[in-house]
C-alpha cells in the first residue's frame, strides 16, 4: 500500500499560534471509544480460545504446577468439572496433555497405545458430560517415553519411520475414544499423511488434523516440561526433530507438506516470538491456523502480573490480540478461561 506524504508546513493563525495544515489526522479515529471499537482491525473473542489442561491419574485431585503459577494438573474428574465450565463460558474446545505415572513410561512409549490410558478416559469422560465442547489431543511419545523424546530413540538417534507407524496407531486409539481433532506434535517426516491414512481407513474420516506444522525447538516450553514430567528424563535436545529458530522458510515447506498429506489445520509453536511464521503460513495457504501461547510465554507473563510489574487484564488482552493480528484463526492460551470471563463481562 503506497502513502503520501502529508502537508506538514505550519501555518500561522492570527494569534501567532502554530497550525499543521493536514489534510490527514489519523488521531481522528482514536478519539473516543466508540470510535476505536468501530475501526479496530482485530478483535478477540471467545470463539478464538482453546484451553490447554494437564491431566494425571487420581481422583478429586489438584495439583499444581510451581512453575505455572494458576495452572494445576486435574484428575480425570476434575478435567471433566473443567470441561462443564469451559462449556458455559463457550470456550470451543480443550486440549489434554496427559501426566503419565513414571512407572508405566518405557522406552517406545508403549503406554500411548493402551487403550484405557490417561488420554482416552478423559475423553470418554469428557464426551459423555459435555459432548458439545471439541476435544484436541496431542500425538507425540514424550509423555509415554522414559526418555522425555516424542518418538523412538536408537543410539541417540530418533527414528523417524518406525516413531510414525506408533503415532498412527496412538492416533487410532484416541479417535476411537473420541478425540475431535488429532493434533501431531512431534515433528517426525511423513506423520501428517499416514495418520490421515490410518483414520480414513479406520473410518474416522470426519476426524480433523491439526498440524504443528511449524514447531521450533524452544526454550520457551521448560514449564510444560515441568507439566508433563518430562524435564528431568528427557535426555539431549530435541533439535534434530523440531525446528532451528533462525529458519523461516523452513517453516513454509514444512507446512506445505503437510497440507499436501490431508492436514486441515496448521500450528505455529511458540506463539508470540514466532508471529511472523503464523502471518506467513495464512497468507501461503490460507488454511485456519492456529498459533500456542506456550508454557515460557504464559509463565512470564503471569509472573510479572504477580509481581505488579504489569497490568494483567490488558497485558493479557493485547497478547492474545497479537496473535489475531498476525493472522491467527485460534489461540492454545493457559488464560483462556480467564478471558473469557473477561470477554462475557464485556
Amino acid at each position: 500500500m503506497a502513502f503520501t506524504s502529508p502537508r506538514i508546513h505550519p501555518v500561522p493563525e492570527p494569534t501567532g499560534t502554530p497550525r499543521l495544515d493536514l489534510v490527514q489526522r489519523p488521531r481522528r479515529n482514536r478519539k473516543s471509544d466508540w470510535s476505536r471499537r468501530l475501526v479496530r482491525e482485530a478483535s478477540l473473542s471467545v470463539d478464538d480460545l482453546i484451553w490447554p489442561i494437564f491431566v494425571m491419574e487420581g481422583r478429586a485431585a489438584r495439583a499444581p504446577i510451581a512453575s505455572m503459577p494458576g495452572v494445576e494438573r486435574l484428575t480425570v474428574d476434575e478435567a471433566v468439572r473443567a470441561a462443564v465450565h469451559a462449556a458455559k463460558l463457550k470456550i470451543p474446545a480443550l486440549a489434554l496433555f496427559p501426566y503419565i505415572d513414571p512407572t508405566l513410561r518405557d522406552p517406545e512409549g508403549s503406554e500411548a497405545l493402551n487403550e484405557n490410558n490417561l488420554v482416552c478416559q478423559t475423553l470418554r469422560a469428557i464426551k459423555a458430560e459435555v459432548p458439545q465442547i471439541g476435544l484436541i489431543t496431542d500425538v507425540a511419545l514424550d509423555p509415554f517415553t522414559s526418555h522425555g523424546h516424542d518418538g523412538l530413540l536408537e543410539d541417540g538417534r530418533i527414528l523417524n519411520d518406525e516413531t510414525v507407524d506408533i503415532l498412527v496407531r496412538q492416533a487410532l486409539v484416541q479417535a476411537e475414544a473420541g478425540a475431535d481433532i488429532i493434533a501431531p506434535s512431534d515433528m517426525m517426516d511423513g506423520r501428517v499423511g499416514a495418520i490421515r491414512a490410518g483414520l480414513d481407513a479406520a473410518g474416522f474420516t470426519d476426524v480433523q488434523i491439526m498440524s504443528y506444522a511449524a514447531k521450533y525447538a524452544s526454550a520457551f516450553y521448560g514449564p510444560f516440561r515441568d507439566a508433563i514430567g518430562t524435564a528431568k528424563t528427557l535426555s539431549g535436545d530435541k533439535r534434530t526433530y523440531q525446528m532451528d529458530p533462525g529458519n523461516g522458510l523452513e517453516a513454509l515447506r514444512e507446512a506445505a507438506l503437510d497440507v499436501e498429506e490431508g492436514a486441515d489445520m496448521l500450528m505455529v509453536k511458540p506463539g508470540l516470538p514466532y508471529l511472523d511464521i503464523v502471518w506467513r503460513l495464512k497468507e501461503t495457504f490460507g488454511l485456519p491456523t492456529f498459533a500456542y501461547q506456550v508454557s515460557g510465554e504464559y509463565a512470564m507473563i503471569e509472573g510479572a502480573i504477580r509481581n505488579g510489574w504489569v497490568d494483567g487484564e490488558r497485558i493479557v488482552l493485547e497478547s492474545l490480540t497479537a496473535f489475531k493480528r498476525a493472522g491467527a484463526d485460534g489461540i492454545f492460551t493457559y488464560f483462556a478461561p480467564r478471558m473469557a470471563e473477561r470477554l462475557a463481562a464485556g
